[in-house]
């Protein structure tokens, strides 16, 4: 196992292990809660806010054409909006990626036409001028944007999420652990990575075959790589059953708390996950607690196969 930087903490006694670790794991989630409160009072997290608030968000038709036309993009603007926004500029030669803008203009209450064609238009509405008229969608036209990856300029604010550590060996024990779980595991090469910015996705292998797949997006850093297989597995012990979107946020917290628990466990520094959850949760901290039974769990039955199998 790696070493802790913080501490190292063994389960050896048969007879006292179950509450040793449900005490332990208990300790960890009132550490986590602690730093995440920490994090979301941050100066780094208000700033990573500020910056997630001059994007747009967008509509599921033009998150799928963006993804069509650039399957890698993770944050999108205008030509303009990176410069006067971000105080970056798009690379010459970059070619757009085209989505559909909103046209909202001034619409004649009576024949619905924007002031221009309500002129040219047989309407004979007059109760009140045009610049009273209210603004509404008329339409929409083609509109190039720019993922961030073709602009440069000021770095953009971000928030270290990942995990650090010795993680030698640990990425083959758990994926030898997969079996034991139940979940078949995936590690694919960024090149041939079809998931968009996610780094890692549990999904059902087919509709007949209802075993878990967890597939992760191969990276240099092995200890991320270590917390996002824990991540997804915890997905996949979790929530493989659940299909209400509303309840997103509240599982990747506690996709998350077992992240952090496991990777704490053997050794990793998981910190990061602090601001993992600062960007997810609406509530505070206290979510993580009223989930803790079946973080607890989860984390627990990880922790021992990943413990049988390094046996």
């Amino acid at each position: 196992m790696a070493t802790n930087t913080t501490s190292v903490v063994s389960f050896d006694e048969y007879d006292t292990r179950r509450d040793e670790m449900h005490s332990t794991i208990e300790h960890w989630i009132d550490d986590l809660t602690a730093l995440t409160d920490e994090a979301r009072a941050s100066q780094q997290f208000q700033e990573w806010l500020d910056v997630q608030s001059k994007f747009h968000d967008y509509s599921h038709r033009n998150t799928l054409l963006i993804t069509l036309q650039c399957p890698n993009a993770t944050k999108v603007a205008g030509y303009n909006t990176w410069r006067t926004d971000f105080d970056r500029h798009v690379q010459e030669g970059e070619n757009g990626i085209w989505i559909w803008a909103p046209i909202i203009t001034k619409q004649c209450p009576d024949c619905e036409n924007s002031p221009k064609y309500h002129e040219q238009s047989d309407c004979e509405y007059d109760k009140t001028p045009p610049e009273e008229w209210s603004k509404r969608l008329v339409g929409f036209k083609p509109t190039a944007v720019f993922d961030v990856s073709q602009t440069e300029g000021e770095p953009l604010s971000e928030l270290e999420t990942e995990a650090t550590g010795d993680a030698e060996n640990l990425v083959p024990t758990l994926q030898d652990a997969a079996d034991d779980l139940g979940v078949t595991v995936r590690i694919v090469d960024a090149d041939d990575w079809e998931h968009g910015k996610a780094k890692g996705v549990c999904k059902q292998r087919s509709l007949y075959d209802l075993q878990p797949i967890v597939e992760v997006k191969a990276r240099a850093n092995q200890a991320d790589l270590t917390v996002m297989l824990i991540h997804e597995y915890a997905h996949a012990l979790l929530h493989f059953d659940v299909d209400d979107e509303c309840e997103r946020s509240k599982r990747e917290v506690e996709a998350e708390a077992v992240a952090y628990i496991v990777g704490r466990y053997i050794g990793l520094d998981t910190s990061g996950s602090a601001f993992y959850l600062a960007a997810w949760q609406d509530d505070d901290a206290d979510v993580i607690k009223e989930r803790l039974g079946r973080i607890r769990t989860t984390a627990a039955k990880i922790i021992d196969v990943v413990e049988t199998r390094c046996e």
